[in-house]
């Protein structure tokens, strides 16, 4: 209960103070390209209920009557980023609207990362069902440290092999160690450590 009220508190105040700054960044999106301002894909939250995670859009709208639909990784310079969505990538901004998921109760401030269903899928059971025994975040220490993905997966011959078998083991034992040891005090350091590491 104590951790549903710091998120409902922690977000609104976010919202409030933040709000010229999403209303700006709106408009940035909307007239840098074509398209919806924001983001919405399925992710897999607790339970292994989906939800729609909301992001301000950062590659250009896919194209309804392409039979290649968008992979869902970003790997290294991708040529569908836009020009404002460089920037907003680049300083996390284009998470903001995650603080409506929170406000919503889908997600939490500090939890495991949610993933498409496709990744979902590729879970051992036991941590499947321990990851997803709690409410997703919008940050956690694997966002820290994994904050520079896309440039690590641009490196890879085979990116997606790579998220598959390199990176996403390693950040479940961080989801794994966060659901064993999750206190309200531990959210807090990585509510500071994101903070952090954004300044960076």
């Amino acid at each position: 209960m104590t951790k549903r009220l710091f998120d409902l508190a922690a977000a609104s105040a976010g919202v409030v103070l933040l709000l010229p700054l999403l209303a700006a960044i709106a408009l940035w999106v909307r007239l840098d390209s074509r398209g919806p301002v924001l983001f919405r894909q399925a992710r897999v939250g607790r339970g292994g209920q989906l939800f729609e995670i909301l992001k301000f859009r950062t590659m250009a709208a896919e194209d309804p009557d392409s039979p290649v639909p968008q992979r869902q990784l970003t790997v290294g310079r991708d040529p569908r980023i836009t020009r404002a969505g460089h920037f907003l990538r680049k300083y996390k901004l284009d998470e903001l609207p995650q603080l409506f998921n929170v406000l919503g109760g889908s997600m939490s401030l500090v939890g495991p990362r949610p993933e498409v269903p496709r990744y979902v899928a590729c879970y051992p059971p036991a941590v499947r069902d321990l990851v997803l025994s709690v409410q997703p975040g919008v940050t956690d220490l694997a966002a820290i440290l994994y904050k520079d993905e896309s440039c690590i997966l641009g490196q890879a011959a085979d990116p997606e092999r790579a998220y598959i078998e390199t990176i996403l083991p390693t950040k479940l034992g961080y989801y794994v160690q966060y659901v064993r040891e999750r206190s309200f005090w531990g959210d807090l350091r990585i509510i500071f450590r994101t903070l952090g590491a954004l300044a960076h």
